[in-house]
């Protein structure tokens, strides 16, 4: 039986014995105990009466009258005690005990049963603990969306609120609608005093809307970030990307040292940030060999630099770690639904964890079929990436509105489960999200 049903019968136990016991205890005292100690009284008068006659100190008159007296309250004793009842009413007052001890015990646990069918939940009982957990869900992301645009049309109401124009700037970056995210945080530095974590967050939002370059604005956003607030993690962090970006490994490797000595020692976070100073500094190493590659034939006196990237470059230059390889296809029957302006979206998560993608690559379905490489440069939040994971799933879905959350109609496509690091993973789009 569940522990719930044992404990449940133990109280039931404990409340019948306390209901019914004092009922069965009550015993009826009977009278013969009292009546026996008045007769023996009685026949010690008498005696003494009859041996004072005997002795001729008391006449045979005198002893008639004290007998009549001691007759008369010898009855009068009798007639006073509590207990002489009849028979038969006392034999009643006994069955009644009986009867409610009875019906209490019939009673008591069928009422609880009752009550708790109408006003518990049986079920409950029998499920799991892991069911129960899924039995109360999360925000779905339709709702999430519903949220959001009321968030929207709220702000539209009251444009003055410059933390609310913050909420649905990050709002629509966790959603991948960085162009409006822009527009977001555009609102909201114009309410809201400058400070390091509004204009990182602009810098991010702008970064995600350039395919995911800091170079350019979102690089002096980044500096006078670090103006306001020199240590701020996340601009030292996006900093550093950018310097790495544009092959400046010096500088960026000085700006995660930076953001290291803000962490604890031998921390988590400090374990990651000493990965990202091995992964520049071997790209260090590399620079000037890849500078020669790509060194033009005549002397320039532009610092030399690695070999130009496309513009779109799918393998970030710095702070990869252990990432995912692979190729998106489509099943030629849904070929016909995709047109070449549609989004590409390509995103790793853990199955056993969030649904929150721990490296995100954005694209066009003008690319399919598409070589992918997803890094831990590319995840959505600090701590959250694959080389944390265990397993990974790698989905790729193609989104006519440009939105980052599954929408009715958009084709998607999974990879099976495999280990952070692997090669060739394949994804075939072949399912139309309902």
């Amino acid at each position: 039986l569940p522990l719930f049903w044992i404990i449940a019968f133990v109280l039931a136990i404990g409340v019948l014995v306390a209901l019914v016991w004092p009922l069965l205890r009550q015993r009826r005292v009977d009278a013969p105990g009292d009546e026996a100690a008045a007769t023996a009284v009685f026949r010690d008068h008498k005696r003494q009466l009859d041996a004072e006659v005997a002795a001729g100190t008391l006449s045979a008159a005198d002893r008639d009258v004290a007998e009549s007296e001691l007759v008369a309250r010898f009855g009068s004793e009798l007639a006073g005690l509590p207990n002489a009842v009849p028979a038969d009413i006392g034999v009643a007052s006994e069955r009644s005990r009986w009867i409610a001890a009875i019906v209490l015990v019939a009673l008591v646990p069928a009422s609880a049963a009752l009550l708790y069918a109408f006003l518990g939940n049986p079920s409950a009982v029998n499920a799991p603990p892991a069911a129960a957990a899924r039995a109360e869900p999360g925000l779905t992301d339709s709702q999430i969306v519903a949220m959001v645009d009321r968030l929207a049309e709220k702000m539209k109401a009251n444009p003055e609120d410059g933390k609310g124009w913050v909420l649905l700037g990050r709002s629509y970056l966790k959603m991948g609608r960085y162009d409006d995210s822009v527009a977001a945080f555009a609102e909201a530095v114009k309410h809201l005093p400058e400070s390091a974590g509004l204009l990182a967050d602009q810098a991010e939002a702008i970064a995600m809307a350039q395919d995911q370059r800091l170079t350019g604005r979102p690089e002096a956003l980044l500096k006078r970030a670090l103006v306001l607030d020199p240590d701020y993690p996340k601009a030292l962090a996006m900093s550093a990307a950018a310097a790495a970006e544009r092959g400046d490994f010096n500088s960026a490797i000085a700006l995660w040292k930076r953001l290291k000595a803000g962490v604890p020692p031998n921390s988590e976070q400090s374990q990651q940030i000493d990965q990202v100073l091995a992964d520049l500094e071997q790209a260090r190493k590399d620079a000037p060999k890849n500078a020669i590659a790509a060194a033009p034939s005549k002397p320039s006196a532009a610092p030399l630099a690695p070999t130009a990237a496309p513009a779109k470059s799918e393998t970030p230059t710095s702070g990869a770690g252990i990432g995912v390889e692979g190729r998106v296809t489509v099943d030629p029957k849904l070929a016909a639904k995709i047109a070449p302006g549609d989004a590409l979206f390509i995103y790793a998560r853990d199955p056993e964890g969030s649904r929150m993608p721990l490296a995100v690559l954005r694209g066009t379905a003008a690319e399919l079929p598409k070589v992918f490489t997803l890094t831990d440069a590319m995840a959505m939040a600090p701590g959250m990436t694959i080389s944390r994971a265990k397993k990974v799933v790698v989905e790729a879905r193609v989104s006519k509105s440009g939105n980052a959350t599954p929408q009715s109609g958009d084709l998607r496509g999974t990879s099976a489960s495999v280990a952070p690091g692997a090669n060739g993973v394949r994804i075939v789009i072949d399912q139309v999200v309902p």
